[in-house]
């Protein structure tokens, strides 16, 4: 059997693997070995005078609930995944982009009422806050969240060492970067990135099939980790 290795923080991994159609699940042993863990930031800070909140992940969802943080005014959200979060946690989306590069732009173009908070992690692309600073909107970024590097668990690492093919999504450059440092074996890879950054540190991998994913979201990434299936498994 297929083993697919699932390297996000729990909740996601498993909101992802409900998403493939089912008759993909069935050939699939799905193996939970996060490779970053989401840690509140201590003194997470206040969100007082903020008029709209940017949210770049669902993990800064998670954080800004648990901080307790609610500032009045919309969300505006990266991929979405971060925008079903932000709806389930009780805030009104105004705008969903698929890219940082396109929520400046639109945010940009739109000039929301301000000041604008961006709750965010410790390691984080696209500078933000920085851009809309320099386009005129008033902004602040805050770091809730740090993104810890983890080891692969042990059923991760025998099922890299094992002979059967393994599918593995890569979500962001940061987690494809420890996967490349820390996840060889001698197991066929078969890989999914989220976007080229994403790609980028496992070029250099020894593996079957890497897939780029046609969008920056989770469904293309669906789409590419069912792909793979049919490839390392035709039939």
């Amino acid at each position: 059997m297929l083993t697919l290795l699932m390297t996000r923080p729990r909740a996601a991994s498993e909101r992802f693997v409900a998403r493939l159609d089912p008759a993909v699940r069935t050939r699939l042993r799905v193996v939970h070995s996060p490779l970053l863990e989401i840690e509140l930031s201590p003194g997470a800070g206040s969100a007082q005078g903020a008029q709209g909140v940017i949210f770049t992940s669902a993990n800064g969802v998670d954080a800004a609930l648990a901080a307790e943080l609610r500032p009045s005014g919309p969300a505006y959200c990266v991929g979405a995944a971060t925008a079903s979060a932000a709806r389930r946690a009780g805030w009104s989306v105004n705008l969903t982009c698929d890219t940082a590069d396109a929520l400046v732009e639109a945010l940009s173009e739109r000039r929301p009422p301000a000041p604008l908070l961006h709750l965010r992690g410790r390691h984080t692309r696209g500078a933000i806050a920085e851009r809309l600073g320099a386009a005129g909107i008033e902004i602040r970024a805050q770091e809730i969240y740090d993104q810890r590097l983890v080891a692969p668990g042990d059923a991760a690492r025998a099922a890299l060492d094992g002979p059967e093919p393994v599918i593995a999504p890569l979500f962001s450059p940061r987690t494809a970067r420890q996967f490349a440092d820390t996840c060889a074996g001698a197991a066929p890879l078969y890989l999914a990135a989220i976007s080229r950054a994403a790609a980028e540190p496992v070029e250099n991998m020894v593996y079957r099939a890497l897939i780029l994913a046609k969008r920056p979201d989770a469904a293309a990434m669906a789409e590419a980790v069912e792909t793979l299936v049919s490839q390392a498994a035709p039939g």
